[in-house]
């Protein structure tokens, strides 16, 4: 069993399915959420009332439905956990969402009259990966990159960095964390969430890391001595 199923999940039930357009829930991730469409406060309300679980998923770019409101998605999913939530006086709500592990979508339940979102069969997507030698020299790799180099200029290199030289942190966990919070690129993400195996995920990771570093150095290149007025490497 992996770090990422610490909190149980009923794969045996239909999971309440929640699609957005560029967005990639990781597991460990949080992710606030405004729920305003009546189905997915329903979705929210129903959720609450159970095990509080629904799965994200990313919206298929450019494919067509023959029904707007069903837009079809990409196969990899990450279900998550509700953590907070707030019920607002409009019957909108304000909820943290935890990612907690990757699944694949094996069927599709459009909604039925009483059910106003879609459901979908879930399978667990690489629970029993647990990282290797790869993903631990990874993790030595990114404390060296985060302290001296291109990386080092993100807002977000210092407090990273100590996460990673944390002994008591997993080796999982740690890359898990840095992947969301360090890359942004939607594209990147959703690979490094369809991606059942924790060293395959690793060599994603690292090129991802390795290009932004590229990026960055090639901005220092053009403008060393300033950056653009409000703007920052996060």
């Amino acid at each position: 069993m992996s770090e990422e199923m610490t909190i149980r999940v009923n794969f045996s039930r239909p999971m309440p399915i929640f699609p957005l357009s560029g967005v990639v829930l990781l597991p460990q991730q949080v992710l606030p959420l405004h729920i305003f469409e009546e189905r997915y406060r329903q979705m929210t309300r129903i959720a609450l009332d159970s095990a509080g679980q629904i799965a994200m998923a990313v919206m298929k770019p450019g494919a067509e439905s023959d029904d707007p409101t069903l837009p079809p998605i990409m196969p990899a999913v990450c279900v998550g956990q509700i953590e907070q939530h707030e019920s607002r006086p409009d019957g909108t709500y304000n909820v943290l969402l935890r990612g907690v592990c990757r699944a694949k979508v094996l069927e599709e339940f459009r909604p039925d009259g009483e059910r106003l979102y879609r459901e979908a069969m879930l399978q667990p997507l690489g629970v029993e990966s647990t990282p290797g030698e790869p993903a631990e020299r990874l993790r030595s790799w990114i404390e060296d990159v985060l302290g001296d180099g291109p990386l080092s200029h993100l807002t977000v290199a210092e407090h990273v960095r100590e996460l990673v030289a944390n002994d008591e942190m997993p080796t999982g966990a740690v890359l898990e964390l840095v992947s969301f919070a360090v890359l942004s690129d939607a594209s990147i993400r959703y690979r490094l969430l369809s991606e059942g195996d924790a060293d395959t995920r690793a060599s994603i990771l690292r090129g991802g890391l390795e290009d932004l570093g590229e990026m960055i150095e090639r901005a220092l290149l053009q403008r060393p001595d300033e950056w653009p007025k409000g703007c920052s490497w996060n």
